[in-house]
C-alpha cells in the first residue's frame, strides 16, 4: 500500500512527493523503495503490485519499481477499505478463473523494517498459516514501549493450535498512555503493523459476512474491469464508505490470526519517530542537511534545501524542518499536530502544499 499523503511530515512530503517516497529511514533509498527490494526475493517482481491514488500514478510510474500493469491506482479516497477493494477487484479481473486460489500479502510501504531475512520469514510463517486456515492474519509487534500513537492487538495466548499464529482475541485503537503502559505490563498485547495476509477467497467470503454491501461491490467493479467497462468500475467504487480495513472486516471478524514479528518495526508516523530510525549525536540531536546547531539537544533538524543553512541556537525538544519554500518548528511533542498546519494551508490557498 502506497497511497498515503504523509502530511505529518511537511514541509518535506508534499502532495507529489509523499512520505513513501522520502529517503527517511534510508540516505539512499526511499522508503517505498525498500519495500519493495524487502519483498521481491520472496514473491519475485512480477509478485509485486503497487496500491496507490490516481495522484500518484505518474511519479510512481517514473520510479520504475514496478511495471505499469503492477500500478494499481483507486480512482478516489476510500481509506484502505478502499485500495483493498480495488486491489482485489483488480486481480479478480486480471485471473477471473483463478482468483480464488491467489494469496495476497498486503505490506506497507512507509514502515522502518529490519532484518529482511526474518522480515521474509515472518511473511512467509503468515501466508502459511492464512492459505492453511483460511483465516485472516495480521503480524503483530512485541512492543517496547507505552506507545499511545498505535493500535493493539490482543492476542489469545491460550489455544496453541494455530502455532506460529495465536487467534485475535480483539483489536484495541490508539490508547492513552495510562492504558498503553497497562496493556504492555499484561503481556498479552503487540502493536498492531497494519500488514494483512490471507487467500482472496477468504478476504471476500470474510467480507461479505463483515459488510456484505463492500463484497457487492467488490465483485461489480471486478465485473466491469473484465467487461472493460472503467468508468462503470469507478462508479461503483464511489458507493464504498470511507472505513479503514481495520474497522470494515478486521475487528469484525472471528476468524483472524496473528503472528509475532521476528523483525523490528517502528512506525515512521511523523517527525519524531526519526529519533528511532536515524543516529543521533552525542547531545540526541538527528540532524540531516546543511545544519549549523549549537548549544541545542534532543531535536530533529533537518534541511532540505540547496539554497539557505539551518541554524538552531539553545533550543530542546524541537523539529525544525527546512526546505526551499517553507520552514517548519514546533515542539516534539506536538509532532503529530503537523497536520493541522497543512490543513490551515489548504485553507488558505497556499501553494507550500
Amino acid at each position: 500500500m502506497a497511497g498515503g499523503s504523509g502530511e505529518r511530515f511537511w514541509p518535506l512530503s508534499r502532495a507529489l512527493r509523499p512520505k513513501q517516497l522520502l529517503k527517511l529511514t534510508d540516505p539512499s533509498l526511499s522508503m517505498l523503495e525498500e519495500a519493495v527490494r524487502r519483498i521481491e526475493p520472496l514473491v519475485g517482481k512480477d509478485g509485486v503490485f503497487l496500491s496507490t491514488s490516481e495522484t500518484l500514478r505518474e511519479p510512481l510510474t517514473q520510479s520504475g519499481l514496478v511495471p505499469p500493469g503492477r500500478l494499481l491506482c483507486e480512482p478516489d479516497k476510500r481509506n484502505t477499505l478502499g485500495a483493498l477493494v480495488w486491489v482485489s477487484a483488480q486481480l479478480m479481473a486480471l485471473m477471473p478463473e483463478k482468483w480464488m486460489d491467489l494469496s495476497v500479502a498486503v505490506l506497507t510501504a512507509d514502515h522502518k523494517i529490519g532484518e529482511a531475512e526474518a522480515f521474509r520469514a515472518t511473511v512467509n510463517a503468515a501466508m502459511t498459516v492464512a492459505e492453511s486456515t483460511g483465516g485472516l492474519v495480521t503480524i503483530g509487534v512485541k512492543p517496547t514501549r507505552a506507545e499511545t500513537g498505535f493500535g493493539y492487538i490482543e492476542v489469545n495466548r491460550d489455544d496453541p493450535s494455530y502455532l506460529p499464529a495465536h487467534r485475535v482475541a480483539r483489536f484495541r485503537e490508539k490508547p492513552t498512555f495510562e492504558t498503553a503502559t497497562e496493556m504492555v505490563a499484561a503481556g498479552k498485547f503487540l502493536w498492531n503493523s497494519g500488514m494483512f495476509f490471507w487467500k482472496l477467497r477468504s478476504f471476500m467470503d470474510e467480507l461479505e459476512r463483515a459488510l456484505p454491501t463492500a463484497a457487492e461491490i467488490t465483485t461489480r467493479i471486478a465485473h466491469a474491469l473484465i467487461a472493460q467497462d472503467v468508468p462503470g468500475a469507478m462508479k461503483a467504487f464511489q458507493e464504498l464508505p470511507n472505513l479503514s480495513i481495520d474497522y470494515a472486516l478486521m475487528e469484525h471478524s472471528d476468524n483472524v490470526f496473528v503472528v509475532e514479528a521476528g523483525f523490528s518495526w517502528d512506525d515512521v508516523g511523523a517527525w519524531n519517530s526519526l529519533e528511532r530510525t536515524r543516529t543521533a549525536d552525542e547531545h540526541g540531536n538527528v540532524i540531516v542537511g546543511t545544519v549549523v546547531e549549537l548549544d541545542s539537544s534532543n531535536s530533529v533538524i533537518l534541511n532540505d534545501s540547496n539554497t539557505m543553512t539551518t541554524c538552531v541556537l539553545g533550543m530542546e525538544d524541537v523539529i525544525v524542518v527546512t526546505t526551499d519554500d517553507a520552514v517548519l518548528v514546533c515542539p516534539k511533542s506536538r509532532a503529530q499536530d503537523v497536520k493541522r498546519i497543512v490543513e490551515e494551508l489548504r485553507a488558505r490557498g497556499s501553494q507550500a502544499l
